[in-house]
């Protein structure tokens, strides 16, 4: 079974969606036959490089309210963090583009450490407010989860990667998602949103039966057979 995540390391929902999906995996019988692939999408791609401004402010700008009733819309989403096990902190960090922490997560893919490598994003913007913008952030997280430092440069100081980020966000609108989390279940389940727990194993156990039917056995056990000890005649 193949699940496609598209998400951003700066979206609440993609966090709390991820921690609903892997308590359903954890109770997934089939869980090492599950294969996850994390692809790109930018939610804010005009944010710019450098920021200059934080989060709070940001959304402040975005839905035309002040800093205070925008840390109050957030307070929706730390709530809902907190009943999956997360703790967020990252209202005051500064609003930045992240397309280079998508490339490096081509890069983790390539390398086979794409998952711990999401986490770690994720982890390194909600719960200590670092920047997704900031390259020694991005290197530091990158380093700490196995990749090889000289590639992780390399695909810093280039658009390495970059092709690879639009193909994903181009796919993403084929499906027809104008926002994340997004998730494609064998390619015939969609699922928009950070859906409850319960709805995700709804959908494994859906796509498992698809691939592995059971057959129905009709017409009661009665007739005559044949069986291991001959043939009763």
């Amino acid at each position: 079974m193949r699940i496609e995540i598209w998400s951003d390391v700066v979206c609440p929902w993609c966090y709390i969606g991820k921690r609903h999906l892997e308590q359903a995996l954890a109770a997934f019988p089939h869980r090492d036959h599950v294969e996850i692939e994390y692809r790109s999408f930018e939610l804010d791609p005009g944010a710019p490089q450098v920021p200059v401004e934080s989060t709070v402010e940001s959304l402040a700008k975005k839905f035309g309210t002040d800093v205070a009733g925008a840390r109050e819309l957030m307070a929706r989403a730390d709530g809902a963090a907190a009943a999956a096990g997360l703790h967020f902190h990252h209202a005051d960090t500064p609003h930045a583009r992240t397309v280079d922490a998508h490339r490096l997560l081509h890069l983790a893919k390539a390398a086979g450490r794409q998952a711990e490598l999401k986490e770690a994003l994720l982890a390194a913007y909600f719960s200590r407010g670092e920047s997704m913008g900031d390259h020694d952030v991005l290197r530091r997280v990158a380093v700490e989860t196995g990749l090889d430092p000289v590639r992780v440069d390399q695909v810093l100081s280039s658009d390495e990667y970059a092709d690879a980020v639009a193909v994903d966000i181009a796919k993403a609108r084929a499906y027809g998602a104008g926002g994340v989390p997004f998730y494609v279940v064998d390619e015939r389940y969609g699922l928009s949103g950070a859906q409850p727990t319960e709805v995700f194993a709804q959908v494994l156990d859906r796509a498992w039966a698809d691939q592995h039917p059971v057959l129905e056995v009709v017409g009661g056990a009665g007739a005559d057979a044949c069986g291991p000890d001959g043939c009763a005649i």
